[in-house]
């Protein structure tokens, strides 16, 4: 799969929890860090996504927001 997104992170699904139209699908990278994606329960269709699937997180951002505390 090639993407103009660079943010590219490869892991595994870990949970997938359907709601009325939108899922939140987690996915563990490589030293436990998770990233969770909402996305529509079609596309969880569309793409096969179950737990235990190799999936990738990609990232694409015009913004990107810092904050600092204290």
């Amino acid at each position: 799969m090639k993407l103009s997104a660079r943010n590219q992170l490869e892991g595994r699904v870990v949970a997938v929890e359907r709601g009325a139209t939108t899922a939140h699908v987690r996915i563990e990278l490589p030293g436990g860090a998770l990233v969770t994606a909402a996305i529509t329960n079609e596309a969880v269709e569309d793409l096969g996504l179950a737990v235990g699937d190799a999936a990738v997180a990609v990232i694409k951002a015009s913004d990107v927001m810092v904050g600092k505390r204290g």
